[in-house]
């Protein structure tokens, strides 16, 4: 993929910007850009399944380029937040209105803020881990960070694992499982990390250390801009925290790791997740629809991420419309149950022959 391609991904902030300065109709701008312009568009476009090379991967993980755009989201995502705030607490709008701009800043929460935070989140460096922490705290959802590195990558695709959805689950019941779990999973890996050095379960507890920052932005937004534009955030951080598990729901959907003789699951390849080469999602969610490499490979970065295009189970589109289906469980069931069963037999002939 074009390195400049990925410059896409400023689509979603400028649209919620759109969104946020605008009345009527425009206050929608970002979720029918997200949910109805970028799914027709994905069914048009050809796939992008090409791999770099040995050699463009290395020049690739030399662009400083790649790293600035996931940087530069942290203060576009503060500054649509303040900017949300004080649209809200200087004017008036109807409730119609004030619902579309909370839904176009829940977008941005869910793009900017989580999926940012995760390619953050799996870096090595404090400083880009410090990044990942404010830009989910967005969402109320910094606990993700602990959760999806020492819990999801691990669990995926096993009865242990909230974030992992099974056959014939529709997308609420997912919500509360997983967003439910997520939390407690968090929790309980934060429990034993701090018994292990003999520390305070509570003062030095990363997960309710987070959740006293993420409290103390909302109520510097109530402070500075009123009740209703704290009310808004939260809704809007609540968008952004759903937004991230329908992503869940779809990508891992009805698939299994094997329990193997020692008791075990089998460990992690690319056919544990369902993969999407639509050019439109590559780019804007900055590879998180190439999946099926980042589970089999976590520390690789976003923009070296492969396509197993004969290895992983496949999408028949991008992620906004695998969304937009996941929301409609008949459709998605329709679509993606005889999808399911396909790949758990094409996977059971290729291990007996």
């Amino acid at each position: 993929m074009p390195k400049y391609l990925y410059l896409l991904a400023y689509t979603i902030p400028l649209f919620t910007l759109l969104s946020l300065v605008s009345k009527g109709v425009l206050t929608f701008a970002a979720p029918i850009f997200a949910f109805v312009f970028l799914p027709v568009l994905e069914f048009l476009l050809p796939l992008a399944k090409e791999n770099f090379s040995k050699e463009q991967e290395e020049q690739a993980l030399k662009s400083r380029f790649y790293d600035y755009i996931t940087y530069s989201m942290l203060p576009i995502q503060y500054g649509l937040i303040l900017l949300f705030s004080y649209m809200i607490s200087t004017s008036t709008y109807s409730y119609t209105e004030l619902f579309g701009m909370t839904f176009s800043l829940g977008i941005a929460c869910g793009v900017l803020g989580i999926n940012v935070g995760h390619e953050l989140g799996h870096r090595v460096k404090k400083s880009e881990q410090l990044m990942a922490k404010l830009l989910l705290s967005t969402s109320w959802y910094s606990h993700f960070f602990i959760e999806h590195n020492k819990g999801h990558h691990k669990n995926v695709a096993t009865p242990h694992d909230p974030a992992s959805a099974h056959l014939n689950q529709n997308v609420f019941s997912f919500w509360v499982q997983s967003l439910r779990g997520s939390f407690l999973s968090a929790l309980s890996l934060e429990k034993k990390r701090l018994a292990k050095s003999k520390k305070s379960f509570f003062w030095q507890n990363e997960v309710i250390r987070w959740k006293l920052v993420e409290l103390s932005q909302t109520l510097v937004i109530f402070y500075f801009f009123g009740v209703t534009a704290a009310v808004c955030f939260v809704f809007a951080a609540l968008i952004g925290a759903l937004l991230l598990e329908c992503v869940n729901y779809i990508e891992h959907y009805g698939l299994h790791r094997s329990k193997l003789s020692n008791g075990r699951y089998e460990r992690v390849t690319p056919h544990h997740s369902w993969n999407s080469d639509h050019p439109l999602g590559r780019t804007i969610l900055f590879d998180l629809s190439r999946h099926s490499d980042h589970h089999a490979n976590p520390g690789r970065k976003y923009q070296v991420l492969r396509s197993f295009h004969h290895e992983c189970p496949q999408f028949p589109t991008g992620y906004p419309g695998m969304i937009v289906l996941s929301l409609i469980p008949p459709l998605w069931f329709r679509v993606m149950n005889r999808r399911v069963s396909e790949w758990v037999n094409l996977k059971k002939m290729s291990s007996t022959s």
